[in-house]
């Protein structure tokens, strides 16, 4: 909990919160989810982690001891992510997008980079070679034969930043 008590925050934090709870233990409801988040300090109703949980991908499987708990599937590391994902990640979570040479450099809210490097590396667009993800900013590397402004244009549009 934050020395000053309870706090909102933003969407993508919340969802960043809500994704580790459920991996660190077993959530049966959304109302243990809601308790959860306020034990760290962090409102939410349960109409918000509703939605967030949908949005999250989340669905319910059922665990070794025979309870239905709440799991956010991963996308197989081979596995395509298909445009409209990748249109949609970008959308979301990309506010800045510049670019030096061969390299891109898109900025995420903190906590969100990786998110976004997951997505473009799925993507497997023919210019990306690869990506590397801190906090808050995503290293994109293009093909030379791209470079960085044509990518970066493609990847704003994709963003519509």
């Amino acid at each position: 909990m934050s020395a000053k008590g309870p706090v909102r925050l933003a969407k993508h934090q919340r969802q960043h919160r809500i994704s580790r709870l459920l991996e660190q233990q077993p959530v049966t409801s959304q109302q243990q989810l809601v308790e959860l988040l306020s034990v760290d300090g962090v409102i939410a109703t349960q109409a918000t982690v509703s939605r967030d949980l949908e949005e999250l991908g989340a669905i319910k499987v059922r665990a070794a001891a025979g309870e239905s708990v709440y799991a956010i599937p991963e996308l197989p590391k081979e596995q395509r992510a298909p445009e409209e994902h990748l249109r949609r990640v970008l959308g979301e979570w990309v506010v800045e997008v510049a670019h030096s040479g061969n390299l891109v450099v898109l900025r995420t809210p903190p906590g969100c980079a990786h998110v976004v490097g997951s997505a473009l590396d799925r993507s497997l667009l023919p210019d990306v070679l690869g990506t590397v993800a801190g906090d808050d900013t995503l290293l994109v590397v293009a093909a030379e034969r791209t470079g960085g402004a044509k990518l970066a244009r493609q990847l704003s549009e994709l963003a519509n930043v």
